[in-house]
């Protein structure tokens, strides 16, 4: 053993780290609590889900707005008719309307807002400030995606003009 003393050098560390290793996996050092990485897990897949929902919903920029429109057709939308339909294809249902759409879910600030999040507004001709008459979802970097009028299915900024004027709440459904 005198003609290679290294062997000698190199078990010894391997035997070290062999027993350091065993140690930190024993104590489970270095792992994050069961808990802490369900609730990371849950909201990867919410994170996932939004951004889903929102690729889907861009094909259809430009598709024409109608107010009312019928849920059976994918050539024009109002603004609720759209959110349920994009939606619905990744597995959740939400009732016809922005009014009834605005009360399911939970509440979510407009600071921690996630794609996905639903939005509630109160504007055009039947607006009074106070009562919810279009939804739209959020598409992140506060961009909303959604429908009205001229533009029909669009992103907006939702910070600035009327959209920031008009913000009433948020809901998350994911």
């Amino acid at each position: 053993m005198n003609k290679h003393p290294w062997v000698k050098r190199a078990l010894t560390i391997g035997l070290c780290t062999s027993i350091g290793f065993g140690a930190l996996l024993a104590t489970g050092a270095g792992t994050a609590p069961a808990a802490a990485a369900a609730v990371s897990a849950d909201s990867v897949s919410a994170s996932a889900k939004g951004s889903s929902i929102i690729s889907f919903g861009k094909k259809y920029l430009g598709t024409r707005y109608k107010f009312g429109a019928s849920t059976s057709t994918t050539r024009y939308f109002d603004c609720s008719s759209f959110t349920q339909y994009i939606f619905k294809k990744y597995g959740v249902d939400l009732p016809r309307t922005s009014v009834a759409q605005s009360k399911v879910g939970s509440y979510v600030s407009k600071a921690n807002l996630r794609v996905g999040d639903l939005l509630f507004f109160s504007s055009g001709s039947r607006a009074n400030g106070k009562n919810v008459t279009h939804v739209a979802v959020y598409a992140g970097n506060g961009k909303i995606l959604h429908t009205y009028g001229s533009p029909g299915v669009t992103i907006s900024d939702l910070n600035s003009g009327n959209w920031k004027r008009t913000y009433l709440k948020a809901r998350r459904v994911l």
